[in-house]
């Protein structure tokens, strides 16, 4: 067991042999954890220089004999704040080249076309991807929603995306069905950037909710778990007329 967990996070099995023996056998020379492990010298020399960058051990000069000893295994924990530390600089510098070289990727992609494209999203982690686009809309998005519906669909989801809308500054106009989950948000619309107008649930009440931001229109099908991103500015266009009519009768 301990074994399958040092090498989950990360150590090689022979780190994992070493640190173990080494653990058991206290501070050492070379010689003795050498005997122990089975392991040659040069090896050894090399298992404890990576446990030592990696904060896990420590050798100390004791006359002519250098000893080596692991630390507390309490540096584990210190061990896994820089990994996850390194690995955070390592995603942000990632997301930065990626930004450099999007303007050439978006070069490639020919202007004449006027083909709608369309992405097909499955599952919680699906829908939870298709929002992340409607967070790039350079305009206020127009939605048909069912808060209860939503809600069950993504629990917990939507109270921090509508933070993080906020936060990119997309205001939001929603149509809903005049249920109680939906009028208990409408109490938020100024705190989330969002106006929200009824319509008749007992006659006009749906499931799926569709967004209308700059060129595409994003459906999610909560019973189906599944939801569709189409961009193009011809349909794009035909469903923020459709919405912009029935949003004035609403008032």
């Amino acid at each position: 067991m301990l074994q399958k967990f040092l090498l989950k996070i990360g150590l090689s099995e022979k780190e994992v042999k070493v640190y173990l023996a080494s653990l058991h056998l206290g501070s050492q020379p070379i010689s003795v954890i050498a005997k122990s492990t089975g392991l040659n010298r040069t090896t050894l020399y090399d298992i404890f220089e990576s446990l030592i960058k990696k904060g896990l051990a420590s050798k100390i000069d004791r006359g002519v004999a250098t000893y080596f000893q692991v630390l507390d295994p309490n540096n584990l924990m210190n061990y896994l704040d820089r990994e996850k530390n390194e690995f955070v600089r390592k995603i942000e510098k990632e997301k930065l080249e990626i930004l450099t070289i999007i303007p050439a990727l978006k070069s490639l992609e020919n202007p004449m076309s006027t083909k709608p494209k369309v992405k097909f999203f499955e599952g919680e982690k699906g829908m939870r991807q298709v929002y992340e686009d409607t967070l790039t809309s350079s305009e206020s998005i127009r939605a048909y929603a069912n808060v209860e519906e939503m809600h069950k669909g993504l629990p917990n989801f939507f109270p921090e995306y509508y933070k993080r809308r906020k936060e990119a500054g997309i205001f939001s106009y929603a149509i809903c069905p005049d249920n109680k989950l939906s009028k208990e948000r409408k109490k938020y619309d100024k705190k989330e950037m969002r106006e929200i107008r009824f319509i008749p649930k007992e006659k006009y009440s749906f499931s799926p909710e569709l967004n209308v931001y700059d060129d595409k229109v994003m459906i999610a099908s909560w019973q189906e778990k599944m939801a569709l991103l189409i961009t193009s500015k011809e349909i794009a266009d035909l469903h923020k007329k459709m919405f912009d009519l029935l949003w004035m009768k609403l008032v």
